[in-house]
């Protein structure tokens, strides 16, 4: 999905008490910080500082103020800008020019195969710092973060695996089972199923309601859940004739020429107010959707919104932290973000900020194993984001996902969605946008 709409998707998300690190903050200061830290904090004491993207819910989940106590010869500062479009490019300066850097600078998902690939000189080997555990993490998640030569970069804070939240009380109206291992075992490993499934609801639906949101999320969900998407293994440019873009593109057109969406652009005023309205019956759900979909269903359907496992799940969201090499307190700083990153404390931001920890020793622990959402019928989201979690694809990312996402929903199969465009006109439509913007 754009990084757009994942920022606005955690705006609400706050306001619903769940987001994960990609929402907005008060402050709006430059990308970096004190060209590396420095002093400041008091007599005697080492400041680092902290580059971010929105509120990325380290400060906000108190963990700054846990480890100055912990070391009491640090101070941490933290330097926000409200939107990752306008962080990410002058993090991308700040690190060619070696100044203008925090000591550690936060990575979107989207951003972190640019640095890999070709900053990774400018970065610090973090999986050589001291309490670092490569197998305390999540095998795909880690390896987004690592240089095909074995330099970790960035170290995972949070991920968005993917479930499918759903109407109980719809489901009920078209026959539908509305207990949430049935419901997961309708659609269980083959989003085929997920499209049988619901021309079965649309048979005997509300008036009014449709099966899904819409296309293009259905196709993003698809995407996310398949081994290769817009690069291969080896940083080729390959979504033409990717295997699973293709499976996404077609089940995603299925979807509306079956007439099963309810033709809605996500993160739109439109969508917020079907959620609403309950005009639509599922939506692809990470951790942080829920606190969304609380926000804009509003109180009085509480109950009735469930959580089932995707067909095949995916990775919706998610960032990192990195040091630059820059830096005048590296060592500190590595110290630092490997701390941050943590299972203890990943499980603690996500019992605070419902962050999705992409430390699976993480999901071992209380705050995580036990929990259960209220609004969701008391579903135990810790145990179902944990599997899906853990079944989430090793995919290849590439520098350009975020453009190429963008232009096949919105310049292809929106159209094909609200406008009835042919699948083959609107995707030839957007080839020919990507390839613009890729200079191909």
């Amino acid at each position: 999905m754009p990084r757009t709409a994942v920022v606005l998707a955690a705006v609400a998300a706050l306001a619903g008490g769940a987001l994960t690190g990609c929402a907005q903050d008060a402050d709006d200061k430059d990308a970096g910080g004190s060209s590396g830290g420095g002093g400041g904090g008091g007599k005697g004491k080492t400041t680092l500082t902290i580059g971010v993207f929105g509120a990325f819910g380290l400060q906000e989940a108190g963990l700054y103020e846990e480890y100055e106590r912990l070391h009491p010869d640090i101070d941490i500062k933290q330097n926000s800008v409200q939107r990752n479009e306008n962080y990410w490019p002058a993090l991308l300066t700040h690190l060619s020019s070696g100044s203008g850097l925090s000591d550690i600078q936060a990575v979107e998902v989207g951003n972190v195969a640019e640095l890999t690939g070709g900053h990774a000189d400018k970065l610090v080997d973090l999986g050589r710092t001291s309490g670092v555990d490569k197998s305390a993490y999540l095998d795909w998640k880690w390896k987004q973060g690592t240089t095909e030569d074995g330099k970790t970069i960035a170290l995972g804070t949070d991920i968005g695996p993917t479930g499918i939240c759903y109407r109980k009380d719809l489901f009920e109206k078209a026959g539908l089972p509305t207990d949430r291992e049935a419901v997961s075992r309708l659609w269980a490993g083959d989003w085929d199923k997920y499209l049988r499934a619901g021309e079965r609801f649309k048979e005997k639906a509300p008036k009014g309601t449709a099966f899904v949101d819409g296309a293009t999320g259905v196709m993003a969900a698809v995407h996310a859940s398949g081994t290769q998407k817009f690069y291969d293994a080896d940083g080729e440019l390959v979504y033409k004739d990717s295997p699973a873009v293709k499976e996404g593109w077609d089940l995603a057109a299925r979807f509306a020429e079956a007439g099963l969406t309810a033709k809605l652009q996500q993160f739109q005023p439109s969508w917020d107010q079907a959620f609403a309205n309950g005009s639509f019956a599922t939506v692809t759900c990470p951790p942080w959707m829920l606190g969304y979909i609380k926000d804009k269903a509003g109180a009085g359907a509480k109950d009735q919104w469930d959580v089932a496992a995707a067909p095949r799940p995916g990775n919706w969201g998610g960032s990192f932290l990195t040091v630059p090499e820059a830096g005048d307190h590296k060592e500190e700083a590595a110290k630092l973000a490997a701390w941050l990153t943590a299972p203890k404390q990943q499980a603690r931001l996500f019992d605070e900020r419902a962050s999705f920890p992409s430390a699976s020793a993480a999901y071992d622990l209380p705050a995580v194993k036990d929990a259960k959402n209220p609004y969701f019928g008391g579903a135990p989201v810790g145990r179902i984001f944990s599997r899906a979690a853990e079944d989430v694809p090793v995919q290849p990312i590439g520098p350009k996902d975020g453009i190429i996402s963008q232009y096949l929903a919105d310049t292809g199969m929106l159209g094909v969605d609200q406008k009835g465009t042919s699948p083959d006109k609107a995707w030839g439509k957007a080839v020919k946008t990507i390839d613009n913007a890729l200079d191909q």
